[in-house]
């Protein structure tokens, strides 16, 4: 058994047929990566067309929306962070964006002073809601010509599948 490098640099053990150790193929692997990664590029393409995005970038919405399902209320910045796909510093620009327009609240972290938690305001949770009732139905015109029920069934059942194989 031989070594196969990744696109992330990493050496993973490569049987005779370059197969994985879980039986997928190196080329596979990729091809199934490249064609998730193009589907969700084309879906996010259009789904950034709804006009309900101009009264708020989807990124700024994303924040918002992640705020709206923390059970307590409050999350940790860098709790919010581990679900969003910018760095630290651009979540931070962004929620100094989104307080100043009222959309958020910061308070200090109850456990760790030096944390910063954050939760919706009001009227963050109202735009959240309405943005949000918009933005399901725009999905739902993106996927539905192309997928049957039972085939957005087996895409959840299988991007399940990853996020609970990465531990998210």
């Amino acid at each position: 058994m031989g070594q196969s490098s990744t696109a992330a640099g990493h050496a993973e053990p490569v049987g005779e047929n370059g197969e994985g150790t879980a039986g997928a193929s190196v080329r596979q692997a990729s091809e199934t990566w490249e064609s998730l990664f193009r589907a969700q590029v084309g879906v996010m393409r259009r789904i950034r067309q709804d006009p309900v995005f101009r009264e708020l970038p989807i990124g700024e919405y994303d924040v918002l929306f992640n705020l709206s399902r923390c059970p307590g209320g409050w999350t940790r910045l860098n709790e919010l962070n581990h679900h969003l796909l910018i760095s630290q510093p651009s979540l931070s620009r962004m929620v100094d964006r989104l307080e100043a327009r009222n959309l958020v609240r910061r308070r200090p972290a109850e456990a760790d002073q030096r944390g910063v938690e954050l939760a919706l305001t009001d009227e963050g949770r109202a735009l959240q809601r309405r943005i949000g009732s918009a933005h399901v139905h725009r999905i739902q015109d993106v996927l539905a010509p192309v997928l049957d029920a039972t085939e957005m069934e087996q895409l959840k059942a299988l991007t399940d599948k990853i996020n609970a194989g990465l531990g998210q």
